[in-house]
């Protein structure tokens, strides 16, 4: 059997992790070792932190909303409840820009939500 040579191969992916790791400190920017630890870690670390940057928006509109709600003299979960049975189909994201944009037109929704539920 022919001998494996994997020179060229292993260069390659040194030189992918390495140039991944560029601008880290120390050693893990210049050692192979340590700067595949650190760069498996941080390419962990940016996939999790892409799903919680997901959740922590919705969390941000909620609050938002909620409170723009409530000024206006109704739940969170009353106001998205009447808004749904009203047929109003606006997410979360516009809800909140329309929030702190436009209170007026917030106002006119959260009208629309207490017809809805007979507030």
């Amino acid at each position: 059997m022919a001998r494996v040579k994997r020179a060229v191969n292993a260069r390659k992916h040194h030189r992918k992790i390495l140039k991944l790791a560029k601008g880290y400190y120390g050693g893990k920017s210049k050692l192979f070792k340590t700067a595949n630890e650190s760069v498996i870690r941080a390419l962990r670390n940016a996939y999790v932190g892409r799903k919680l940057k997901k959740r922590d928006f919705r969390k941000l509109w909620i609050v938002r909303i909620n409170a723009a709600a409530r000024i206006n003299g109704l739940s969170y979960s009353k106001f998205m409840n009447g808004i749904k049975t009203a047929g109003i189909n606006i997410n979360r994201k516009m809800l909140s820009e329309i929030a702190i944009n436009d209170p007026k037109t917030f106002t006119e929704l959260v009208q629309v939500a207490k017809a809805q539920l007979n507030v």
